[in-house]
């Protein structure tokens, strides 16, 4: 089982939209995928049409079971997307409230990583679409996964949000035994303005070496396969936005065949 966070320390960057669309293709390549929200604000519980102010079950009940040290069963915590072969572990807004209530409980930091143990012989990939801010969610969902994907707008701000996305990739870094993959990918590029250019052009000079080599561009039919509820590449297969994460997904899978090193203790 392949565990990719999609985590950038912004919001509105695409991660919802690269979860879904990478997890959508998935499945349709035969791969039977869980898409995690752990986001407070749910938009990827919200995008298949789940209420996260009204779930009764959801990623929280992992969190709230360790704090209360009892046992949860996370298949429970599974519900269906509408898509064959994609699944959804939803969350909810008491999620905003875990590092106040038990940011600082033994085990906190790999509650993720217990469940998807217990959830390895039923799914190939897992896709964990994190919250835009540093805290105990997203140290689960980096402790969780062998690969990080980092969507980046192509305009300034998304830029400086970028780096600080990068001060808590190294500090993550710090404590893993084994080195965490990652690519960052250029997201809502729009040829025709200078702002989209110049930023790509700032991307591909400063983080070059973990850069994909090409952009999800602007696409108003990703917008539209929110609105319906269903994945892009059941939307509409052809569009630009789906086309460009085919390339992202051909190229993620070609770079999970090369092993991870191990890194020493300092």
């Amino acid at each position: 089982m392949k565990v990719w966070t999609v985590a950038n320390q912004k919001g509105g960057v695409g991660k919802t939209t690269t979860a879904v669309a990478l997890g959508g293709l998935l499945a349709q390549r035969g791969q039977r995928t869980l898409l995690i929200d752990i986001d407070p604000h749910g938009s990827l519980t919200s995008y298949f049409r789940y209420d996260p102010d009204a779930l009764d079950d959801s990623v929280y009940t992992l969190f709230k079971a360790v704090a209360d040290k009892k046992a949860t069963d996370p298949v429970k915590l599974l519900f269906q997307t509408g898509t064959e072969l994609l699944e959804l572990m939803p969350a909810v807004i008491a999620l905003a409230t875990l590092d106040r209530q038990a940011g600082k409980l033994e085990g906190m930091g790999l509650v993720l990583k217990s469940a998807l143990q217990a959830l390895e012989n039923r799914f190939d990939y897992v896709l964990i679409d994190c919250p835009p801010m540093l805290g105990v969610l997203m140290v689960n969902a980096l402790a969780a996964c062998e690969r990080l994907i980092i969507p980046v707008q192509t305009e300034f701000l998304a830029l400086k949000g970028l780096e600080r996305m990068m001060q808590t990739l190294a500090m993550v870094l710090r404590a893993r035994h084994i080195e965490l993959p990652y690519s960052i990918v250029p997201t809502m590029f729009d040829q025709r303005t200078r702002a989209s250019i110049d930023s790509l052009r700032m991307l591909r000079e400063t983080y070059r070496d973990h850069l994909w080599s090409e952009v999800i561009p602007v696409d108003t039919q990703l917008r539209e396969a929110s609105k319906a509820g269903i994945p892009p590449v059941q939307f509409n297969a052809k569009t630009h936005g789906v086309v460009a994460y085919e390339m992202l997904l051909d190229s993620l899978m070609d770079m999970d065949d090369t092993p991870a090193k191990v890194v020493a203790k300092s």
